[in-house]
């Protein structure tokens, strides 16, 4: 049978399993395993232990759960709704300050916990409410909200970003640095938008009625400014050579614990007890789907699908950009069906080889990935920022909040155009703080 039939069945049994409400690491392992037996027979499951094992042998991906700790930490506690107040007391003013200091705290929040569903509930209770109170519209309110919710996997520290670095051998520290100026770019754009939105429904920015004095302004700070410096400093270590990942992230976590119980009181046993379990439930997760999509990954190596695959895709004789247009459209549907880590897993060890004898760099592609993954979280039938925020205004119908999304789709489209006309986006900043590859 041909590679590209195989690949065809293997990727029609996946989509059947993944249907049947399995979860994603187990439709991944369990088709590997199918169609192992079928083209080697029942001697080729010697290799699976094996194969899960090499999948995590990985030191790098010590930071996964660290990272995941960090987050934990800052969402268990009120730092949310603080950096949400405190941005709110200094912009108020602003022409549409509201709008901004909501998605300033989401595209913040994001980046301190890297999980788009906490940082939607975190900013999402109080900006929601608030917005739609001053006569923001629902859809808008909880557009906004969604939307910004998904930065936590492009503003660095991001888990997608490490998971897709050690799935292409790529540098993380440079991916890191690869996110931030598409990920103020992409902040820029949902801000114009909301703005723009807002006035032609003419609404009024001022906050009428609302004052803030420059104590009330001040005594905000030090609840917040703690947070956003272990940003600085995690990210300062990784990219002045200081640690790695794994040691940056270590150190993060830790210093989150300590600020949460500090800052917020969280003594209690069973309050840090919901910390370490919860960060360890998605830890577990993710390294469920990392060590099945390794085994995934070597069943299509084997079986020759993923040569096969780049063999036909470098037959076409396609222009680069005709290429990367293919490829956009195919990690876009992939992202509405599946989470970004396991669209990372599954695709990045066939495309990554084809992007890069097409001329492309693949720390700018890690972005460009990662931006479609980003629509994929506010997109049905899996868009789980969506549900989240639906969580929070039950009162509001899906399709309204989808229809509030959607612009800032257009915004994350329009983002993806402007990395590919001026990859420099991108590796400009990776160039300057870690110097040319």
């Amino acid at each position: 049978m041909s590679p590209m039939i195989l690949g065809a069945l293997a990727a029609l049994v996946l989509i059947l399993l993944l249907f049947s409400g399995m979860p994603v690491a187990f439709a991944l392992g369990m088709t590997a395993v199918i169609f192992l037996i079928l083209e080697d027979g029942i001697g080729s499951l010697d290799v699976v232990a094996e194969t899960l094992f090499a999948s995590l042998d990985e030191f790098a991906l010590l930071s996964i759960p660290m990272f995941l700790v960090m987050g934990s930490a800052i969402a268990s506690s009120r730092a949310g709704s603080d950096l949400y107040e405190a941005l709110d007391r200094w912009l108020y003013k602003v022409p549409g300050g509201l709008l901004i200091s909501n998605i300033g705290a989401c595209g913040l929040f994001a980046a301190l916990t890297g999980s788009s569903p906490a940082t939607c509930a975190a900013i999402g209770k109080m900006g929601i409410p608030e917005m739609r109170k001053r006569g923001y519209p629902a859809s808008l309110a909880t557009g906004a909200i969604a939307a910004g919710g998904t930065l936590g996997i492009l503003i660095p520290p991001s888990i997608t970003m490490i998971v897709y670095g050690i799935a292409t051998e790529t540098s993380i520290g440079r991916l890191f640095a690869a996110g931030v100026m598409p990920g103020l770019m992409l902040v820029t754009l949902f801000i114009a938008w909301s703005i723009y939105k807002a006035k032609a429904s003419g609404l009024d920015f001022n906050q009428p009625g609302k004052h803030f004095t420059f104590k009330q302004k001040i005594e905000i700070l030090p609840k917040v400014l703690p947070f956003l410096a272990i940003i600085i400093l995690v990210l300062g270590a990784l990219y002045g050579g200081v640690a790695t990942p794994s040691e940056a992230s270590g150190v993060g976590a830790l210093i989150c614990i300590l600020l949460v119980m500090i800052i917020y009181k969280v003594w209690q046993p069973a309050k840090l007890w919901d910390i370490f379990s919860s960060a360890t439930r998605e830890s577990v997760m993710l390294m469920m789907i990392i060590g099945m999509a390794g085994l995934f990954s070597y069943m299509m190596s084997s079986l020759y699908i993923t040569q096969g695959i780049a063999e036909y895709i470098a037959a076409q004789d396609l222009s680069p950009w005709v290429l990367m247009l293919y490829i956009n459209v195919f990690l876009l549907v992939s992202g509405f069906f599946l989470p970004p880590v396991a669209v990372i897993l599954m695709t990045s060890p066939t495309l990554v080889p084809i992007i890069l004898n097409a001329g492309f760099d693949p720390i700018w592609f890690g972005v460009m990935l990662t931006l479609n993954m980003e629509i994929g979280l506010i997109t049905p039938p899996v868009g789980l920022n969506l549900y989240v925020i639906k969580g929070i205004v039950p009162d509001v119908e899906l399709k309204t909040v989808l229809q509030g999304a959607f612009p800032f789709m257009i915004c994350m489209l329009i983002a993806i155009a402007l990395l590919i006309i001026f990859p420099q986006i991108a590796l400009w900043l990776p160039e300057v703080l870690m110097g040319p590859v």
